[in-house]
């Protein structure tokens, strides 16, 4: 899993990375987000809400770590939602989450 918080890590230097609620819906409502990240230990209701958007847009997403260990790997502190808005990114962790 450390690769997959590098990753996340390079996403967010690359300006690639929307963290929160509000910055995923954008992005998912304007078609810039490839993935959502979704944190184990988020809200069940927000889980939902965010999984059926996906399921809604064809966009794919995984269920992985705690906010804190997502949090912590770009920097920030109490993030349970990521969006990455790079398709390269995407595939990338989704191989590697996948393994």
């Amino acid at each position: 899993m450390s690769d997959v918080l590098t990753l996340l890590g390079f996403a967010r230097k690359s300006g690639n990375l929307l963290m929160g609620e509000t910055l995923c819906e954008q992005g998912l409502s304007t078609k810039k987000v490839s993935l959502v990240l979704i944190a184990t230990d988020m809200n069940e209701k927000t889980k939902n809400k965010f999984k059926e958007i996906c399921d809604r847009q064809s966009v794919p997403y995984r269920e992985l770590l705690s906010k804190e260990q997502m949090s912590g790997a770009v920097g920030k502190s109490n993030y349970g939602l990521f969006g990455i808005a790079n398709k390269k990114f995407s595939r990338a962790l989704i191989e590697r989450i996948d393994a």
